[in-house]
């Protein structure tokens, strides 16, 4: 008796089978770290590097709707999904400069409820300023992927309903009518998840939404990232690049 054969993808994996979790990168702040109590921020100088790391891995960071689109093709396995959050005002004037040299795309998330403002959400400071609106509208001319961080940077586990729908959904509304394109993405506030956030999320109409280590709720739309910080060298990126797999639960639906 012949065993049927089983369909491959393109990628050549069994179709139907969940794909490797991909590799996305988390970052916040590019600027002067010398006072960093929650560790949210690299140095240009150190981002250079690490985007450096990346290429001659033969790897090329890029937004996560590109990655999410190159896997749909059976393609992107040298692909590493890059992204800010919280809209810093430093990402125009440090970050972005270093991707384009690079030839590295990003995926900024932003708090449409806080243009202008700074991360008043840290007790401990240091204060940064954020990017106002205008700064959002260039990052996205520049080829930038926006998605919503929420309205303010609160945490949807302890939200209540009005609450969760306006940081979920009418962010999402704001920042379409501000750059003018869909924004696909989403990325919870301090990383906390729990299946109601997920399911607001999804219902929402998110292709995807970022996490950072969300266990049994992994998927589509709790995704897991890397923390990349100040103390990230290339040996301990390669550490970091070696075990994320190893350590993550497959994907369902990438």
């Amino acid at each position: 008796m012949v065993a049927p054969v089983e369909s491959v993808g393109t990628d050549g994996r069994p179709a139907g089978r969940p794909g490797p979790v991909p590799w996305v990168a988390m970052y916040h702040s590019v600027g002067d770290c010398s006072d960093d109590p929650y560790r949210v921020t690299v140095t240009p100088e150190r981002l250079e590097q690490q985007l450096a790391w990346l290429r001659r891995r033969g790897l090329r960071g890029v937004c996560l709707r590109e990655l999410f689109a190159a896997r749909a093709r059976g393609e992107g396995r040298h692909l590493v999904g890059l992204t800010f959050d919280d809209g810093y005002a430093d990402f125009l004037e440090h970050a972005l400069p270093a991707l384009r040299r690079w030839n590295c795309g990003a995926t900024l998330f932003v708090l449409p409820g806080r243009f202008g403002g700074v991360n008043s959400w840290d007790p401990l400071g240091p204060r940064k300023p954020l990017l106002t609106a205008d700064g959002v509208r260039r990052a996205a001319a520049a080829g930038v992927e926006i998605g919503s961080h929420g309205l303010t940077h609160v945490d949807l586990t302890r939200a209540d309903d009005v609450t969760l729908k306006a940081e979920v959904s009418d962010s999402r509304a704001q920042l379409a009518e501000l750059i003018g394109a869909p924004v696909d993405g989403f990325c919870y506030p301090y990383g906390t998840v729990d299946e109601r956030a997920v399911a607001a999320v999804r219902e929402t109409g998110y292709a995807y939404a970022c996490a950072i280590d969300p266990g049994h709720l992994t998927g589509p739309h709790a995704l897991p990232r890397l923390h990349i910080g100040q103390n990230d060298t290339a040996w301990r990126l390669h550490l970091k690049h070696k075990l994320h797999r190893l350590r993550r639960r497959p994907v369902e639906g990438l």
